[in-house]
């Protein structure tokens, strides 16, 4: 079973009122970057590359949430990620709108990740 379908297989599974927004967030990740690696895990679809760098939170369902597990380095240069717990940041976006005004983001915020990967 490849991972990419065992993601496809979850959003098809999925009832969430933002699924289209995860959908296209899913989409501008996995855009940001040919180097990541997509799979289910923690109760949602999680983003890797050498290690897990952020999964969405399904559970959530006011908004599309998307833990970034090393994100509190990202804080200050991404202002749009909301600080979490023991060094987890969130981007929590709640229309396609906020998505779409994301998108630049998002991307520049999963290619530092990357970026910063290959330099530890």
């Amino acid at each position: 079973m490849s991972e990419a379908n065992e993601v496809d297989r979850f959003f098809e599974a999925l009832a969430h009122p933002l699924k289209a927004e995860m959908e296209r967030a899913r989409e501008i990740i996995m855009a940001a970057s040919p180097l990541l690696t997509e799979t289910v895990k923690w109760g949602g679809p999680s983003f890797e590359y050498r290690e897990t760098l952020a999964t969405f939170s399904p559970r959530v369902k006011d908004c599309v949430a998307l833990v970034f597990h090393d994100g509190a380095p990202f804080l200050e240069r991404f202002p749009f990620l909301e600080a979490g717990p023991k060094g987890k940041a969130y981007a929590k976006f709640r229309s396609m709108e906020d998505v779409e005004r994301h998108r630049s983001d998002l991307a520049e915020l999963v290619t530092a990740f990357v970026e910063n990967m290959d330099q530890a």
